[in-house]
């Protein structure tokens, strides 16, 4: 015991006064203290070691189906691993508390559907089409670790890595994040009401931690995506914006480095994360790109079709499933036979529908359409 409290003072030792302190962190259910572990690295240690953080190498990042073909595609858990190593790397420079950020890093996309952003819009469709509000994956993330890991037990994190968690949004551009420190429990119940009635609702992480996390989501993810349309032959370098490429880089390599750099000059001894204006200029210009030339890319969608074809029938045929208590189905076989009475009591068919879909990888998605659509009888 002597050994682990030394090691943990020296580690307190280095982190910056406004690095989030291990002792101020709370869980909705009080648990005894870990002897070896901090608060932040038991959340993150229960992520890790979770069914959902397993499922993140069968998720699609961006481009669906090539995995199969190509396996040095970026996936989700490549992402995540990204992220992981970023923002660790640009709290240490800040001497924020890396074991919180890692925790957030991990469990950040947790929520994200089976085709990434289309699945995440084709769902979204489904939900509002059954009465239960639109599907956010941020906020599907934080309802994996509170109510469907653990065979419904939930992980029972930290408020402050489950806020980090939920508020991710690498889709909004911002130049510098401020901490929103005053959060509590009834703030993420507002904003959840909010996004499922398809409401705006801007907010900030409630710690410098989480903002690394959300700022780090777009250094890992812009090019990355680019080195993975030209892998694809979707792009070739020198199509790359040269105003963009000539400031930020025009490899994976230069841009992550450029930006991180910005980050840590930007935010050193403040109280916000931060680029600097030409920096975050330039990003948004090359986000503008991507969207543009990847993202909406005719060859790109022609393979999400799929998803957009067969989202509501699996949906409805989940849904009957549950109503006329089909036990061979896989929405009881593989996930509500896993669950305790307490999830399945509180939640509706609708929702355990979603939860069910969201929670699959892509080859799994895959099978079952094949399944329904051409079952195979022995």
């Amino acid at each position: 015991m002597n050994i682990f409290e030394d090691i943990k003072q020296r580690y307190e030792c280095n982190l910056s006064p406004r690095a989030y302190a291990d002792e101020k962190a709370y869980r909705i259910k009080e648990e005894p203290g870990d002897d070896m572990r901090s608060q932040f690295a038991v959340d993150r240690d229960r992520i890790l070691y979770s069914g959902a953080y397993r499922r993140y190498h069968g998720k699609t990042q961006v481009f669906s189906f090539t995995n199969l073909i190509d396996e040095e595609m970026t996936n989700r858990n490549l992402h995540i691993a990204y992220v992981s190593q970023i923002s660790r790397t640009i709290g240490k420079y800040l001497g924020l508390n890396t074991e919180m950020i890692e925790a957030i890093a991990l469990g950040h996309d947790l929520g994200h559907v089976p085709f990434g952003h289309d699945g995440e819009k084709a769902l979204s469709q489904c939900c509002v089409d059954h009465g239960i509000g639109h599907f956010h994956h941020n906020i599907e993330s934080m309802h994996i670790v509170d109510h469907i890991s653990r065979k419904g037990r939930g992980l029972n994190l930290t408020f402050q890595v489950r806020d980090g968690i939920i508020s991710h949004d690498g889709e909004v551009h911002n130049t510098v994040l401020r901490p929103q420190v005053d959060k509590n429990e009834s703030h993420l119940d507002e904003y959840i009401a909010a996004k499922k009635a398809g409401n705006n609702f801007t907010w900030m992480p409630a710690t410098l931690e989480g903002c690394v996390v959300r700022i780090t989501d777009t250094i890992a993810y812009i090019g990355q995506d680019i080195e993975d349309a030209i892998r694809y032959n979707l792009l070739r370098r020198e199509d790359l914006p040269k105003e963009c490429t000539d400031f930020l880089g025009n490899t994976n390599s230069h841009i992550i480095e450029t930006l991180i750099k910005s980050v840590i000059t930007n935010s050193h001894d403040q109280d916000w994360i931060a680029f600097d204006e030409e920096t975050s200029h330039y990003l948004l210009e090359l986000k503008k790109f991507n969207y543009k030339h990847i993202y909406t890319n005719e060859s790109v969608k022609q393979s999400n079709k799929i998803i957009y074809r067969t989202m509501g029938m699996m949906f409805e045929k989940y849904m009957e499933d549950i109503k006329i208590g089909n036990k061979e189905s896989k929405v009881f076989k593989h996930f509500l036979d896993h669950k305790v009475p307490q999830y399945r009591d509180s939640f509706s068919p609708a929702e355990q529908v979603r939860d069910f879909i969201a929670t699959m990888t892509d080859r799994y998605y895959n099978e079952e359409i094949k399944d329904y659509i051409l079952p195979w009888k022995w």
